[in-house]
């Protein structure tokens, strides 16, 4: 299958290409590569895809050095006629859209960003699918949906009427996005709401990266709520796992679906929501403990209140996921956080 891959520069989305490549797919990589966070850590994810920094340019191909089947393309999805160039001359099998402004607390310093993106962007992959016979479109959602819903583990039947971040608004609205596309032009879709996603390579903006970094180099670290948070840590491995199998599994439609008592993860169309998380969530004051054995040395520990946008805790029902692909992430929180450490630490040199 010919497969895009957007964000393939980004941390689930290098790893999403490698997998496809090595099990034989033809994949086209893109990102844009903004400056949201350190630019070498997105270009020394290329490079693992045989991507050169060099050789990449706007809206230039780029043949990667490691894979034959895999080519990479920096542009940004908020731009339409490239957008509609690129759909119209590759001819995709399959899309897998990971590219998104990401990030609670950025959300609410820099709105725009989040709109252009993942709202205006989305509407042109959406556009895409529908204008060149994709046969799935599989898109990035997140937990951040659930928002104030208290009710846990967090289902997908349950109510997302609440985000309490733009960031979860705008990953909301690709779902509603995508159902009215399902619905109205019969394109499959699957949206999946990822849970806390950690490992090598991870994202310099979140948590178990900031610890990492913080205690290795002897700083202190902030711990928000006062340390009272949960969170369903899920490995990167776990997350890469389910989303491959969703590629291969097309939502139909539920002919059995009920409008009267509707369930909103799937649809009479061809559309469906899966949670991809660990099932198992870790005490904030844990996961720090952990890294800090893993380490060899506590962490300074500076205790803040809550931060606007950000929930007490998450907690992933994966019951769905595993009913209908045989899949549950079960990576130990102490493998995954050893394992991230000793990237951390390989990658930069400490």
């Amino acid at each position: 299958m010919k497969i895009l891959v957007t964000g393939a520069a980004g941390f689930i989305g290098s790893y999403v290409c490698r997998r496809l490549l090595e099990r034989g797919d033809e994949v086209v990589g893109l990102d844009s590569i903004n400056n949201y966070y350190d630019i070498n850590l997105k270009y020394g994810r290329l490079a693992t895809l045989g991507i050169i920094h060099e050789e990449v340019d706007w809206y230039k191909f780029v043949q990667s050095n490691s894979y034959e089947q895999f080519r990479f393309i920096r542009m940004k999805l908020e731009d339409r006629p490239t957008m509609q160039m690129l759909f119209a001359n590759e001819g995709f099998d399959r899309v897998v859209n990971l590219a998104a402004q990401a990030g609670v607390r950025y959300s609410i310093e820099n709105p725009y960003a989040y709109v252009e993106s993942n709202v205006d962007g989305f509407l042109n992959v959406l556009e895409g699918c529908r204008h060149n016979r994709v046969g799935h479109l599989v898109y990035a959602s997140s937990s951040s949906v659930y928002g104030l819903n208290g009710k846990v583990p967090f289902c997908e039947n349950e109510s997302i009427a609440h985000p309490v971040s733009l960031y979860a608004a705008t990953k909301k609205t690709n779902e509603l996005m995508a159902h009215a596309y399902s619905h109205l032009y019969g394109i499959p879709s699957t949206g999946l709401r990822f849970f806390t996603v950690y490992g090598p390579w991870g994202r310099p903006d979140m948590s178990p990266f900031l610890f990492t970094d913080a205690i290795l180099k002897e700083r202190p670290i902030k711990v928000f709520n006062h340390g009272n948070m949960l969170r369903d840590f899920t490995y990167i491995d776990d997350i890469v796992e389910g989303l491959l199998r969703v590629v291969d599994h097309i939502p139909t439609g539920n002919k059995e679906w009920d409008a009267i008592h509707p369930d909103p993860a799937s649809s009479s169309a061809p559309y469906k929501i899966y949670n991809i998380g660990n099932s198992n969530p870790v005490k904030l004051m844990d996961f720090i403990a952990t890294i800090e054995d893993i380490v060899g040395h506590p962490a300074e520990k500076i205790f803040l209140p809550m931060q606007s946008g950000d929930v007490y805790q998450t907690n992933a029902d994966t019951s769905a996921l595993e009913q209908d692909l045989g899949f549950k992430p079960n990576k130990p929180i102490h493998q995954g956080i050893k394992e991230t450490v000793e990237w951390y630490r390989s990658f930069y040199n400490i």
